[in-house]
Protein backbone atom coordinates (compact mmCIF):
# COMPACT_ATOMS: atom_id res chain seq x y z
CA UNK A 1 0.00 0.00 0.00
CA UNK A 2 1.31 3.26 -0.80
CA UNK A 3 1.12 5.69 1.64
CA UNK A 4 1.14 9.60 1.88
CA UNK A 5 3.51 11.12 3.64
CA UNK A 6 5.20 15.05 4.45
CA UNK A 7 8.66 15.45 4.19
CA UNK A 8 9.85 16.92 7.59
CA UNK A 9 10.60 20.29 7.33
CA UNK A 10 14.97 20.60 7.70
CA UNK A 11 15.03 22.61 11.12
CA UNK A 12 18.23 22.78 12.37
CA UNK A 13 17.11 22.43 16.22
CA UNK A 14 19.94 25.11 17.33
CA UNK A 15 17.67 28.49 16.75
CA UNK A 16 21.32 30.80 17.00
CA UNK A 17 24.29 30.58 18.44
CA UNK A 18 26.29 33.48 20.54
CA UNK A 19 29.73 32.93 20.26
CA UNK A 20 30.69 29.22 21.66
CA UNK A 21 27.07 29.31 22.64
CA UNK A 22 24.47 27.01 21.05
CA UNK A 23 21.04 28.25 21.83
CA UNK A 24 18.60 25.32 21.08
CA UNK A 25 14.95 25.84 20.30
CA UNK A 26 13.98 23.79 22.87
CA UNK A 27 15.48 26.02 25.93
CA UNK A 28 13.86 29.02 24.05
CA UNK A 29 10.72 27.13 24.51
CA UNK A 30 10.92 26.95 27.95
CA UNK A 31 12.13 30.41 28.07
CA UNK A 32 8.58 31.29 26.02
CA UNK A 33 6.70 29.43 28.92
CA UNK A 34 8.25 31.13 31.60
CA UNK A 35 7.42 34.48 30.23
CA UNK A 36 3.61 33.67 29.28
CA UNK A 37 3.15 32.34 32.59
CA UNK A 38 4.66 35.14 34.73
CA UNK A 39 2.39 37.68 32.37
CA UNK A 40 -0.63 35.14 33.08
CA UNK A 41 0.36 35.23 36.96
CA UNK A 42 0.32 39.03 37.38
CA UNK A 43 -2.64 39.43 35.62
CA UNK A 44 -4.43 36.83 37.71
CA UNK A 45 -2.77 38.37 40.94
CA UNK A 46 -4.47 41.71 40.22
CA UNK A 47 -7.48 40.19 39.20
CA UNK A 48 -8.20 37.86 41.79
CA UNK A 49 -7.38 40.33 44.41
CA UNK A 50 -4.07 39.03 46.24
CA UNK A 51 -1.54 40.53 48.37
CA UNK A 52 1.38 39.24 46.01
CA UNK A 53 3.94 42.11 45.30
CA UNK A 54 5.95 41.73 42.40
CA UNK A 55 9.20 40.12 44.62
CA UNK A 56 6.54 37.55 45.63
CA UNK A 57 6.02 36.94 41.64
CA UNK A 58 9.74 36.73 40.93
CA UNK A 59 9.87 34.07 44.18
CA UNK A 60 7.25 32.01 42.55
CA UNK A 61 8.58 31.94 39.58
CA UNK A 62 12.41 31.17 40.19
CA UNK A 63 10.78 28.24 42.22
CA UNK A 64 8.88 27.13 39.26
CA UNK A 65 11.89 26.76 37.07
CA UNK A 66 13.55 24.99 39.48
CA UNK A 67 10.82 22.88 39.88
CA UNK A 68 9.47 22.38 36.24
CA UNK A 69 13.27 21.51 34.86
CA UNK A 70 14.53 19.87 37.97
CA UNK A 71 11.00 17.10 38.39
CA UNK A 72 10.99 16.78 34.41
CA UNK A 73 14.21 15.81 34.31
CA UNK A 74 14.70 13.60 36.85
CA UNK A 75 10.97 12.44 36.07
CA UNK A 76 12.63 11.08 32.76
CA UNK A 77 15.50 9.55 34.13
CA UNK A 78 13.59 7.49 36.47
CA UNK A 79 10.64 6.48 33.92
CA UNK A 80 11.97 6.59 30.30
CA UNK A 81 15.59 6.30 31.24
CA UNK A 82 15.57 2.50 31.13
CA UNK A 83 18.65 2.37 33.27
CA UNK A 84 21.19 4.53 30.82
CA UNK A 85 21.68 7.54 32.78
CA UNK A 86 22.95 5.42 35.65
CA UNK A 87 25.29 4.02 33.63
CA UNK A 88 26.24 7.72 31.76
CA UNK A 89 25.11 10.35 34.88
CA UNK A 90 26.74 13.39 32.62
CA UNK A 91 23.74 12.78 30.09
CA UNK A 92 21.58 13.43 33.22
CA UNK A 93 22.47 17.08 32.29
CA UNK A 94 22.07 17.51 28.67
CA UNK A 95 18.47 18.81 28.52
CA UNK A 96 19.04 20.05 25.42
CA UNK A 97 18.67 16.29 23.87
CA UNK A 98 14.94 16.53 25.00
CA UNK A 99 14.40 13.80 27.75
CA UNK A 100 11.80 15.69 29.81
CA UNK A 101 9.02 14.25 31.78
CA UNK A 102 5.74 16.44 31.87
CA UNK A 103 4.53 14.23 34.97
CA UNK A 104 7.69 14.25 36.50
CA UNK A 105 7.91 18.23 35.84
CA UNK A 106 4.19 18.53 37.31
CA UNK A 107 5.12 16.74 40.71
CA UNK A 108 8.28 19.00 40.77
CA UNK A 109 6.38 21.97 40.10
CA UNK A 110 3.79 20.88 42.67
CA UNK A 111 6.36 20.48 45.72
CA UNK A 112 7.70 23.90 44.65
CA UNK A 113 4.55 25.26 45.21
CA UNK A 114 4.17 23.86 48.51
CA UNK A 115 7.57 25.07 49.61
CA UNK A 116 6.81 28.50 48.08
CA UNK A 117 3.74 28.73 49.54
CA UNK A 118 4.83 28.34 52.95
CA UNK A 119 7.58 31.05 52.59
CA UNK A 120 5.05 33.30 51.24
CA UNK A 121 2.67 32.25 53.90
CA UNK A 122 0.07 31.87 51.83
CA UNK A 123 -2.32 28.98 50.29
CA UNK A 124 -0.98 25.87 48.50
CA UNK A 125 -4.15 25.66 46.46
CA UNK A 126 -4.16 29.27 45.44
CA UNK A 127 -0.54 29.13 44.18
CA UNK A 128 -1.79 25.58 42.15
CA UNK A 129 -4.49 27.72 40.81
CA UNK A 130 -2.37 30.27 39.24
CA UNK A 131 0.22 28.25 37.92
CA UNK A 132 -2.85 26.16 36.35
CA UNK A 133 -4.03 28.75 33.75
CA UNK A 134 -0.47 29.52 32.22
CA UNK A 135 0.92 25.69 32.10
CA UNK A 136 -0.82 25.16 29.01
CA UNK A 137 2.30 27.42 27.43
CA UNK A 138 4.42 25.29 28.50
CA UNK A 139 2.72 21.86 27.03
CA UNK A 140 2.46 23.83 23.78
CA UNK A 141 5.96 25.36 23.27
CA UNK A 142 7.36 22.19 24.97
CA UNK A 143 5.61 19.73 22.02
CA UNK A 144 6.46 22.50 19.46
CA UNK A 145 9.92 22.09 20.07
CA UNK A 146 10.01 18.47 20.52
CA UNK A 147 8.84 18.65 16.64
CA UNK A 148 11.14 20.41 15.90
CA UNK A 149 13.76 18.30 17.42
CA UNK A 150 12.06 15.28 15.60
CA UNK A 151 11.43 13.62 18.47
CA UNK A 152 8.69 11.57 20.35
CA UNK A 153 6.88 11.00 17.14
CA UNK A 154 3.74 9.69 16.31
CA UNK A 155 2.87 5.54 15.12
CA UNK A 156 2.69 4.71 11.30
CA UNK A 157 -0.04 6.07 9.33
CA UNK A 158 -1.06 6.66 5.80
CA UNK A 159 -3.43 9.91 6.52
CA UNK A 160 -2.09 12.58 3.77
CA UNK A 161 -0.56 14.62 6.54
CA UNK A 162 1.87 11.96 7.96
CA UNK A 163 5.43 13.02 8.32
CA UNK A 164 8.45 10.66 7.45
CA UNK A 165 10.74 11.56 10.44
CA UNK A 166 14.50 11.50 10.35
CA UNK A 167 15.59 8.21 12.73
CA UNK A 168 12.21 6.83 12.38
CA UNK A 169 12.43 4.71 9.37
CA UNK A 170 11.06 5.41 5.81
CA UNK A 171 7.40 5.47 6.70
CA UNK A 172 5.27 8.08 7.23
CA UNK A 173 4.01 9.04 11.51
CA UNK A 174 1.57 10.62 12.73
CA UNK A 175 2.69 14.19 13.66
CA UNK A 176 1.80 13.63 17.28
CA UNK A 177 3.71 16.11 19.09
CA UNK A 178 1.98 18.90 17.10
CA UNK A 179 -1.27 17.05 18.33
CA UNK A 180 -0.47 17.01 21.86
CA UNK A 181 0.44 20.98 21.30
CA UNK A 182 -3.03 21.59 19.48
CA UNK A 183 -4.87 20.24 22.53
CA UNK A 184 -2.80 20.13 25.51
CA UNK A 185 -1.54 23.48 24.45
CA UNK A 186 -4.24 25.82 22.66
CA UNK A 187 -6.71 24.39 23.49
CA UNK A 188 -6.28 23.55 27.41
CA UNK A 189 -5.18 26.95 27.39
CA UNK A 190 -8.36 28.73 26.37
CA UNK A 191 -10.54 26.59 28.47
CA UNK A 192 -8.05 27.35 31.62
CA UNK A 193 -8.27 31.80 30.99
CA UNK A 194 -12.09 30.87 30.20
CA UNK A 195 -12.54 29.17 33.79
CA UNK A 196 -10.09 31.95 35.62
CA UNK A 197 -12.28 34.50 33.93
CA UNK A 198 -15.13 33.94 36.55
CA UNK A 199 -15.74 36.47 39.14
CA UNK A 200 -16.05 35.75 42.08
CA UNK A 201 -13.26 33.63 41.46
CA UNK A 202 -13.33 30.16 41.55
CA UNK A 203 -12.97 28.30 44.63
CA UNK A 204 -9.28 27.32 45.99
CA UNK A 205 -8.20 23.98 44.14
CA UNK A 206 -10.79 23.98 41.53
CA UNK A 207 -8.33 25.34 38.39
CA UNK A 208 -5.48 22.88 39.18
CA UNK A 209 -7.81 19.93 39.62
CA UNK A 210 -9.37 20.71 35.99
CA UNK A 211 -6.14 21.12 34.76
CA UNK A 212 -5.54 17.78 35.86
CA UNK A 213 -8.99 16.52 34.41
CA UNK A 214 -8.15 18.10 31.21
CA UNK A 215 -4.61 17.15 30.20
CA UNK A 216 -4.78 13.74 31.61
CA UNK A 217 -8.06 13.17 29.05
CA UNK A 218 -5.91 14.63 26.13
CA UNK A 219 -2.88 13.02 26.82
CA UNK A 220 -4.65 9.92 26.62
CA UNK A 221 -6.20 10.49 23.47
CA UNK A 222 -3.28 11.28 22.17
CA UNK A 223 -1.37 8.37 23.69
CA UNK A 224 -3.72 6.30 20.95
CA UNK A 225 -1.55 8.14 18.19
CA UNK A 226 1.89 8.17 20.16
CA UNK A 227 4.81 5.66 19.34
CA UNK A 228 5.75 4.77 22.89
CA UNK A 229 9.63 4.87 23.75
CA UNK A 230 11.30 2.27 22.51
CA UNK A 231 12.50 1.39 25.30
CA UNK A 232 9.15 0.57 27.39
CA UNK A 233 7.13 -0.55 24.43
CA UNK A 234 3.61 -1.33 25.47
CA UNK A 235 1.77 -2.54 28.31
CA UNK A 236 -0.71 -5.07 29.33
CA UNK A 237 -0.86 -6.58 26.40
CA UNK A 238 0.14 -4.01 23.97
CA UNK A 239 -3.02 -1.95 24.07
CA UNK A 240 -1.53 0.70 26.31
CA UNK A 241 1.37 2.80 27.01
CA UNK A 242 3.25 4.55 29.87
CA UNK A 243 1.93 8.04 29.02
CA UNK A 244 -1.97 6.68 29.31
CA UNK A 245 -0.64 4.35 32.74
CA UNK A 246 0.66 7.70 34.11
CA UNK A 247 -2.17 10.10 33.15
CA UNK A 248 -5.50 7.93 34.85
CA UNK A 249 -4.45 9.02 38.29
CA UNK A 250 -4.18 12.55 37.00
CA UNK A 251 -8.18 12.24 36.07
CA UNK A 252 -9.14 10.63 39.34
CA UNK A 253 -7.35 13.12 41.29
CA UNK A 254 -8.44 15.98 39.81
CA UNK A 255 -12.30 14.77 39.40
CA UNK A 256 -11.71 14.36 43.69
CA UNK A 257 -10.27 17.63 43.72
CA UNK A 258 -13.06 19.25 41.90
CA UNK A 259 -15.93 17.85 43.85
CA UNK A 260 -14.39 18.43 47.32
CA UNK A 261 -13.66 22.47 46.18
CA UNK A 262 -17.14 22.41 45.59
CA UNK A 263 -17.62 21.32 48.94
CA UNK A 264 -14.95 23.35 50.84
CA UNK A 265 -15.75 26.84 48.87
CA UNK A 266 -12.56 28.22 50.26
CA UNK A 267 -12.02 31.61 48.75
CA UNK A 268 -8.79 32.85 46.68
CA UNK A 269 -6.37 34.30 49.21
CA UNK A 270 -2.56 36.00 48.67
CA UNK A 271 0.02 36.53 51.71
CA UNK A 272 -2.15 36.17 55.21
CA UNK A 273 0.46 38.02 57.03
CA UNK A 274 2.54 40.23 54.97
CA UNK A 275 1.22 43.64 53.52
CA UNK A 276 2.04 44.29 50.10
CA UNK A 277 4.15 47.40 49.27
Amino acid sequence: MSLASIAFPAIDPIAFRLGPLAVHWYGLAYVAAFVACAVIARAMIRQWGLALDDDDLSTILLAAVVGVIGGARLGYVLIYGNGHYFRNPADVFAIWDGGMSFHGGLVGIMIAGVVVSRMLDMPTLTLWDIGAIGAPTGFLFGRLANFVNGEIWGRTTDVPWGVVFPGAGPVPRHPSQLYEAFLEGLVLLVVMVLLARRVPPRPRGELVGWLLVLYGVFRIAVEVFREPDAQLGFLFGGWATTGMVLSVPMVVVGVALIRWTRTTRLPQEGRRTSAVG
